[in-house]
């Protein structure tokens, strides 16, 4: 069989020292997924609270821990989403629930996003500053204008 290889721009970070996960920051679709998952957690953490707040009896507590491990499962499922094949969120992040509360009191979700967001957020803009550059050079092209390479001196 052939091979073909080339360069995806599939980047590895290391989460907590535990799991890998892979992706190309510069992916305009990443970015896009990454940006409608914020509003799928945080209605995955509205209907939680719903949810338990309708819990009552003595099995109470089984069943919020039950209502947390579905709703963590869901808000992986969203992640894995996001970020493409191979990356399972689960085995990334050794297990924890998303929804655990972390020592500096904010929820695994909160800080996971939070650490992930610029990360995105350059690989987007360097996206975009690509696009706009090859515009540039298109347009300059079609008037008939001289190019001159990026990092080149002009001469």
């Amino acid at each position: 069989m052939k091979n073909i290889q080339f360069d995806s721009g599939i980047e590895e970070f290391r989460i907590n020292g535990t799991g890998v996960l892979r992706f190309n920051p510069g992916d305009p679709n990443v970015y896009a997924r990454f940006l409608e998952a914020a509003e799928k957690i945080q209605s995955l953490e509205k209907d939680l609270i719903l949810q338990a707040q309708k819990i009552s009896g003595e099995d109470s507590g089984e069943q919020t821990v039950k209502l947390m491990a579905e709703a963590d499962r869901q808000m992986k499922e969203v992640l894995d989403w996001v970020f493409g094949n191979g990356n399972s969120f689960h085995k990334i992040l050794g297990g924890v629930n998303l929804l655990a509360v972390a020592v500096n009191g904010e929820r695994v979700i909160t800080n996971l996003l939070y650490a992930l967001q610029p990360v995105l957020v350059a690989g987007a803009q360097a996206c975009a500053k690509e696009k706009t550059e090859e515009a540039v050079k298109k347009a300059k092209a079609r008037r008939g204008e001289e190019t001159i390479e990026p990092g080149s001196d002009g001469k």
